[in-house]
């Protein structure tokens, strides 16, 4: 995951123009310059992250299916299995709607090193719980089809979500430090 934050931003900073790097030269926009950039990379991030999201809560609605199937298993699973889902879609929306990052629009001073390390170290972190929460999606599915535990694949779905979501919470902390 850590490659796929670098390529990221490496993308974003290699599309500089030739004016965008003459302007890089006059004091002071550099900085500037230089988080605007992470602010991309920041929205980039977001929305990767939120359509993955959106991709496992799609396959969370094959498992609503189906159990479905079953009226005793749709029944036992269907209160902790719906806030699972909710989980799901406040995080999703908490990512979507989330302020941009990375400064204000007109601070110009550089970000020092170990804060841009802790804000790459939180980006990975969000990549690591999406692939946590699409794993559990993954593995619950294969219960409901498979006649496994449910009620077990529910819980850490939940756990994986919980852990996400106050994960994402510290983002504003994060971003505060570095502005």
């Amino acid at each position: 995951m850590k490659d796929y934050v670098s390529d990221l931003y490496e993308k974003i900073t290699g599309e500089s123009t030739g004016l965008g790097k003459l302007l890089s030269k006059i004091p002071g926009l550099d900085g500037y310059m230089e988080r605007s950039r992470r602010r991309e990379a920041d929205q980039l991030l977001r929305e990767t992250v939120s359509a993955r999201l959106e991709d496992a809560r799609l396959q969370l609605g094959n498992v609503h299916h189906e159990l479905s199937r079953d009226i005793i298993k749709a029944m036992d699973h269907a209160e902790p299995l719906g806030r699972a889902d909710t989980l799901l879609m406040g995080l999703i929306g908490s990512i979507k709607d989330a302020p941009e990052g990375y400064a204000g629009f007109f601070d110009a001073v550089k970000v020092k090193e170990e804060d841009l390390a802790q804000l790459y170290a939180f980006d990975e972190s969000m990549l690591n719980h999406v692939d946590q929460i699409a794993a559990s999606v993954a593995a619950l599915e294969k219960a409901t089809r498979d006649d496994g535990d449910i009620g077990a694949g529910i819980r850490d779905l939940t756990t994986a979500l919980q852990e996400a979501k106050e994960t994402f919470s510290t983002r504003s902390e994060i971003l505060a430090g570095v502005a």
